[in-house]
């Protein structure tokens, strides 16, 4: 190891060992598949039926289910099946949080209420004892 002279400083040489020969690694670039649609043909907003050709009129009538009441021969009107989930679901939390909120606040009721009864018997008894002494003089 030889040493290199700067003024009055001795700087150590460093010794690297060379480097390794390591193997080339040839990368591709990912391809990717390019998505294509189909073109959508919109029609001009002033497209009309060329003459001659008659318009067909198809009759579609909604049909609604109906409950046949067999007793009566009465047909009632089913609702749709989304205006039947929100129904339930809104009574189903309803009920939930009515039970749930009942629970919590039974206990508080009952504390509320013992003192406000011991209030009450108090100035019931203060009222007949301003009666009862009041009579006397």
């Amino acid at each position: 190891m030889g040493q290199a002279y700067l003024g009055s400083i001795n700087l150590p040489r460093a010794n690297l060992p060379n480097a390794s020969n390591m193997p080339r690694i040839d990368f591709k670039p990912p391809s990717a598949r390019i998505p294509s649609y189909l073109p959508i043909v919109v029609p001009p907003s002033n497209l009309e039926a060329p003459e001659g050709v008659k318009e067909e009129r198809k009759e579609e009538t909604p049909t609604t289910p109906k409950l046949t009441v067999p007793v009566i021969d009465i047909q009632v009107p089913l609702p749709e099946p989304a205006v039947v989930i929100t129904a339930v679901t809104t009574a189903v939390v309803a009920v939930a949080t009515t039970t749930v909120t009942q629970s919590l606040f039974e206990p508080i009721k009952k504390k509320v209420q013992k003192q406000l009864q011991a209030k009450v018997n108090k100035w019931k008894e203060q009222r007949q004892k301003k009666k009862k002494d009041s009579s006397e003089s």
